[in-house]
């Protein structure tokens, strides 16, 4: 491999990260429609490395393009939402259900390192910052089940969480406080292994979280199997 071509996959890269980074935080918002010129003034590469990005971000579905006029930023359905409420709520439980006590515990005590550090985000009102312990929080319970394949989906579904996060703009740092809260119930069901007690609030958590009506309602017809 050439230093050109070496140099072309890492600005391909790099302009994939940053645009997928834009839209997922909303300085993309839905509804935008995106210039190759402009993205690649912006980012300082050419318009081959930046189109290349936009054909994957389209492969994941995040854009739409349309040849000669841009790429126009998509949001997420209603459907689509309540259908990763349902995908998380079911593996987040299930792996929950599975773990082992020692590993439960274990986990529970850098879950509550975690809580810490999302009480220091919040009262700086670092969003971001707070975005990125949430994710790392709730992906943790996947990992006290053990199961790669679990921790796989789950990770595949990180970025439309970190969207809808985003989304909720100021009702997410108004409920801040509430979040921490159920942060904390949860690893306190997690600890001492009442896996329906935690169910029960994670539906809950889950629904207030996220904006549409349609998470309440998908959440509210789906009735997970979990082992008592």
């Amino acid at each position: 491999m050439t230093a050109d071509q070496h140099d072309g996959i890492s600005a391909a890269e790099r302009a994939y990260q940053v645009i997928r980074d834009h839209i997922l935080d909303g300085t993309h918002s839905p509804g935008t429609m995106l210039g190759e010129a402009s993205l690649a003034a912006a980012l300082g590469v050419s318009r081959t490395p930046v189109r290349v990005a936009l054909a994957r971000l389209q492969d994941e579905g995040w854009i739409t393009i349309y040849p000669k006029r841009g790429a126009l930023v998509q949001g997420l359905s209603e459907r689509t939402v309540a259908e990763l409420a349902d995908a998380r709520f079911v593996i987040e439980t299930t792996a929950v259900d599975r773990a082992p006590d020692e590993l439960r515990r274990r986990l529970a005590e850098r879950l509550e390192e975690s809580i810490e550090e999302q009480r220091k985000a919040f009262a700086n009102s670092d969003v971001r910052r707070f975005i990125d312990l949430t994710l790392g929080f709730h992906k943790g319970f996947v990992e006290a089940g053990g199961n790669t394949v679990l921790i796989e989906l789950y990770e595949r579904l990180s970025d439309r969480h970190r969207f809808l996060l985003f989304a909720t703009g100021d009702h997410l740092l108004a409920r801040c406080a509430e979040i921490i809260a159920e942060h904390q119930t949860l690893t306190e069901h997690l600890r001492t292994g009442d896996t329906a007690a935690f169910a029960e609030v994670l539906r809950d958590h889950i629904a207030e979280n996220a904006p549409p009506s349609s998470v309440r309602r998908g959440l509210s017809e789906f009735t997970p199997s979990i082992r008592k």
